[in-house]
């Protein structure tokens, strides 16, 4: 196997065009995600969310893309195959693919349990009948907003997964991978955290303005609430690591070395 020694060459990921890619693509989902809240007397921000996290995704992976691997003197690796998981941040990518479970069997529920509307819109409200009363609320994240989510997530996996194998197996230099599949995770992580945390309160507004809800509903509630509170934490903590050109961790082999 041959690969590529930086040396004194800047990272790939320094690159202005893939900066530029990046800010370029939170940009695009911004403008994208405004457009879209606006509509459905602002339910459409359940549209807008998984719209702003796969513009984020694009313009990540536009970026590494456009760049070319960086160039330096040629020297021999050892012959043991590059695997993605050498490279993923291993914390971080278990609490992401914890959050995304919840994401699908929140979504998988919510969209079992919809009602329609009052204008007879399948899966975009909650109703519940108890002591001869009925009870609606929505917006619900059934399957009328949860299937575009679960459709970006599908679409963001697929993207972020063959990005992540084709970053492994290139040439390039080990701090480069590391940086840009940091990216990739993070990008990956924006669409399962924004798309959690707008899926999670919404069914918790939707349970504490109900009455009839029970243990089931209180119980449901106590759940969503700390998932919103992760994503929210992880939301911005995804999105200022795709603003950053470098990767902000290092490998405890790699720190060894160094020492």
């Amino acid at each position: 196997m041959i690969d590529a020694d930086l040396g004194t060459t800047a990272p790939a990921s320094r690159a202005p065009v893939d900066r530029y890619a990046r800010w370029t693509g939170l940009a695009t989902g911004a403008l994208a995600a405004f457009s879209l809240s606006t509509l459905d007397h602002g339910n459409g921000v359940l549209y807008a969310i998984p719209a702003f996290g796969l513009c984020a995704v694009t313009g990540v992976l536009v970026g590494d893309a456009l760049t070319p691997p960086a160039r330096g003197a040629v020297r021999t690796a050892g012959l043991a195959p590059r695997r993605i998981q050498d490279y993923v941040p291993p914390r971080t990518t278990w609490l992401l693919l914890v959050l995304a479970g919840a994401l699908v069997v929140l979504l998988t529920v919510a969209g079992v349990v919809a009602s329609p509307d009052d204008l007879g819109r399948a899966g975009r409200s909650l109703t519940l009948t108890c002591r001869g009363v009925t009870e609606s609320h929505g917006p619900w994240p059934g399957l009328y907003y949860g299937l575009p989510m679960l459709v970006s997530l599908a679409v963001a996996t697929v993207a972020c997964g063959w990005s992540l194998r084709r970053i492994a197996t290139r040439p390039g230099d080990e701090q480069s991978r590391r940086d840009r599949t940091l990216a990739i995770v993070a990008a990956w992580g924006l669409v399962v955290s924004v798309s959690l945390l707008g899926a999670a309160t919404t069914a918790a507004a939707s349970l504490l303005s109900l009455s009839c809800d029970g243990t089931v509903g209180t119980m449901a509630t106590v759940v969503l609430l700390p998932l919103a509170l992760v994503s929210l934490v992880t939301g911005p903590w995804m999105l200022f690591t795709i603003c950053s050109p470098r990767a902000a961790w290092r490998r405890p082999a790699d720190r060894g070395v160094r020492r």
